[in-house]
């Protein structure tokens, strides 16, 4: 009986001594987990970190000065006319550009202050026109534009996706506001050919606009938007759309419109007779014809150099601050005098 109880005695201490297990959270040892991987790890010595600020400030302040220099050759014209082109006793400009019974025919004169070497890229140029609003981003159907057997599909497309129950192709709002003014360049009584040939991307020419895929009830709405298309061309020969559907980022943008072969002399006298059509003055927006010569870096643009020369001639900066800090303050390395318990207490 004593063993009996003894037995239960020990059975009941080995079942209930047993402590219930519990979930650790602790993760699973691994040198990732715990940061063990061979890693580099520099010693920042004053050496070494005003060495760097050299070397960056050497690299890139001939870049800036490259660079800015390559901006500040591109010889570039620009004539905002979408005021100038209004006649002067006209008082409401909206009304006037939506009355198509008014012709539009605009001369402007322009005058070359420098020598352009060809090729010279014309743009037009908009502000105040938000290309990256998300409602006209989104309205298109890229498939319709590829597929000759997509051409019903007008998904994301209103408001401009049928007229009268039937699908419109190109549609969507970016199709429909298609920028329609139109530019015929004169030098000495001589047409200027601007070439209007391989002015889109050819990714986008190949892959996203079919060759078998023509306008269809386009700009046949009740309100005209922009440029009526080339029924019988194929959208991956027209061009100006192509352009105009890659999307701006922001409200002031430039569009390729051509290219002149034809070097312009100083002093040149260039009248461009145009067509005033493509409203801004419902959303008072400006519009610019550009005339420009590119170099190796491409258009005018100062802000690529500029950034270049601050950040070189901040890192020279530093580097002198740091070389003066070392020589007239010396601090030796890996001191333990300067760590903060290591300090004597302030005021004793």
């Amino acid at each position: 009986m004593d063993s009996h109880a003894a037995g239960s005695s020990s059975g009941g201490s080995g079942d209930g001594g047993a402590a219930p297990r519990r979930n650790s959270r602790k993760p699973k040892y691994s040198k990732f987990t715990q940061q063990e991987l061979p890693a580099c790890k520099p010693i920042l010595t004053p050496k070494w970190v005003i060495s760097v600020f050299v070397l960056v400030g050497v690299i890139f302040v001939p870049i800036g000065v490259a660079s800015l220099r390559a901006s500040r050759q591109v010889v570039e014209i620009v004539d905002r006319y979408d005021d100038a082109c209004v006649p002067t006793n006209v008082t409401d400009k909206l009304a006037y550009i939506r009355d198509k019974t008014i012709p539009k025919i605009c001369t402007r004169n322009l005058t070359i202050t420098k020598e352009m070497k060809q090729p010279i890229f014309v743009y037009y140029q908009l502000d105040n026109f938000y290309q990256n609003h998300r409602r006209y981003v989104k309205s298109r159907n890229d498939a319709q534009l590829r597929d000759k057997s997509k051409a019903s599909d007008t998904s994301n497309c209103d408001p401009e996706a049928t007229v009268d129950g039937k699908p419109i192709v190109p549609c969507g709002l970016i199709a429909w506001s298609l920028f329609n003014d139109t530019y015929n360049l004169v030098r000495n009584n001589e047409n200027l050919t601007v070439d209007k040939k391989d002015i889109s991307w050819k990714s986008d020419r190949e892959h996203k606009f079919g060759s078998d895929v023509f306008p269809t009830n386009f700009q046949k709405g009740p309100l005209q938007g922009g440029k009526i298309l080339n029924s019988s061309m194929p959208l991956s020969e027209q061009e100006d759309l192509i352009v105009w559907m890659r999307t701006a980022a922001l409200p002031t943008f430039r569009k390729l419109y051509g290219r002149i072969y034809v070097d312009l002399k100083v002093n040149d006298t260039i009248t461009v007779h145009l067509e005033n059509n493509y409203n801004t003055y419902s959303f008072g927006g400006k519009k610019k014809l550009v005339l420009s010569t590119t170099t190796w870096l491409g258009g005018k643009n100062n802000f690529l150099g500029l950034a270049y020369l601050t950040v070189g001639g901040l890192c020279f900066f530093l580097a002198f601050a740091f070389t003066l800090l070392y020589l007239i303050k010396p601090r030796k390395l890996g001191d333990n005098n300067y760590l903060s318990w290591n300090r004597p207490p302030v005021g004793r």
